[in-house]
């Protein structure tokens, strides 16, 4: 896809929730992922922390990471399957103002040329809350790495064209 290289690149800074029952700092691979990747494409990390499988937990984590000046992107990854356990999109859904639909239909239609039908298994969405963007992501490596790869990557680069996420992010909270 084009970059512009007459634009000026601007870093965003992206905070970074693992959803998970199961995983800590050590074994956080998918977050590991995610850091990488957009610290190699010139992001900053603004915050990360693992959190619970919750949705009271999640909702409180975003509220708090959304009124945070520092943070203009938030990624998710994990809980967003079918299983009892998975909350990550209906927390989204107490926060949001306005849906993304098209993250999660491409994201499907991205992860459906590596692991086929599986992917109708995932619930990936996005929105905008408050004037900053939230991704939720599955929660394995090669979902990140899907989402990162073949979305996000573009879209959170100011130079991408013919438009991208971030030369909107003055305008998300007009009224």
């Amino acid at each position: 896809m084009p970059i512009d290289d007459s634009r000026p690149f601007v870093p965003v800074r992206i905070a970074v929730l693992t959803v998970s029952d199961t995983r800590g700092p050590a074994d956080d691979r998918s977050g590991d992922t995610l850091v990488e990747r957009l610290e190699t494409a010139g992001h900053v990390l603004a915050a990360r922390y693992i959190e619970r499988d919750d949705r009271a937990a999640i909702v409180a984590r975003l509220h708090a990471w959304i009124d945070d000046p520092q943070i203009d992107v938030i990624l998710t990854t994990g809980g967003t399957g079918v299983t009892g356990r998975d909350v990550t999109p209906e927390a989204l859904r107490q926060v949001q103002d306005k849906e993304i639909p098209g993250f999660g239909e491409l994201f499907r239609w991205l992860s459906f040329q590596t692991i086929g039908t599986s992917t109708i298994q995932s619930r990936a969405t996005a929105c905008v809350a408050r004037g900053t963007y939230i991704f939720a992501l599955p929660g394995s490596t090669g979902a990140v790495k899907d989402a990162w790869d073949g979305i996000l990557v573009s879209q959170l680069d100011s130079r991408f064209r013919p438009c991208n996420f971030v030369e909107l992010m003055p305008r998300l909270t007009e009224q």
